[in-house]
């Protein structure tokens, strides 16, 4: 994915929210978006995802100008969402058929909704319904419903903001997984700057008003990084100071 010169308005006479935004994404790499509240965060992961066209600039995929939503780019957020009617595994499945999606086999769509199940640990829950899951059940059938789609591109809007410590820190490394074996790309937008740390390769800081990237960070250190605290330390203070800042232009 490449966003060139991305800004974004709401309405023609509207007060600009985003401002000229660039990202080249690359398979296997998570980039962190992190910025004050209000500042646009979640607007900017709606353009990535095909969801709103910006008011200027390009985002593109192999290529290709970025209409609406397309078949290998999944987004996930804070609600999973699911549809309380049906059972996990065809939550997962929900969306494999819709028209923008490549036509599969039974067989295909099978074996897709199956991988992904067990890549999130769900194998053994796949017969329940939504309102027989945790929190964090419910987010890992949220990501499987992606990882479906074989997606190249995740986007992933404050997924685990809302779970508690323990399950976040499985959900994390989860995701790390997940990057891993798909080899998907991932846009992680989060208010928690360790998050950030511990997942990202590279980390975006918006600002300003309309937003725009106000600083970066790329952190070249392997993953996981649970063991390694005094490396991450001096990056997270560089990056609360720049978040301060950028919270004061807003």
């Amino acid at each position: 994915m490449q966003a060139v010169d991305v800004a974004l308005r709401y309405a023609s006479a509207g007060e600009p929210v985003l401002h000229d935004f660039n990202l080249s994404l690359h398979a296997g790499e998570t980039v962190s978006i992190l910025g004050p509240s209000g500042v646009g965060k979640s607007s900017l992961l709606r353009v990535l995802a095909g969801l709103m066209p910006p008011t200027s600039g390009t985002v593109q995929v192999h290529g290709g100008l970025l209409g609406s939503t397309h078949p290998r780019v999944a987004m996930a957020f804070q609600d999973p969402s699911l549809l309380p009617w049906l059972s996990l595994e065809r939550n997962v499945a929900f969306g494999l058929d819709f028209k923008h999606q490549p036509q599969l086999s039974s067989a295909d769509r099978r074996a897709r909704v199956d991988a992904a199940i067990e890549e999130v640990g769900l194998g053994h829950a796949r017969r329940f319904y939504p309102d027989q899951l945790s929190g964090g059940m419910a987010q890992r059938a949220a990501l499987a419903r992606c990882l479906a789609r074989t997606p190249e591109i995740l986007l992933l809007d404050e997924p685990f903001g809302a779970l508690d410590e323990v399950t976040r820190e499985e959900m994390q490394h989860l995701l790390l997984k997940v990057v891993r074996d798909y080899r998907t790309a991932a846009v992680l937008i989060t208010h928690d700057i360790d998050e950030a740390l511990l997942l990202s390769d590279r980390i975006i800081l918006l600002g300003g008003a309309p937003a725009r990237p106000v600083a970066d960070w790329t952190i070249d250190l392997p993953k996981p990084r649970d063991e390694f605290v005094a490396e991450l330390g001096a990056i997270r203070i560089d990056i609360l100071k720049a978040l301060k800042g950028a919270s004061r232009r807003n």
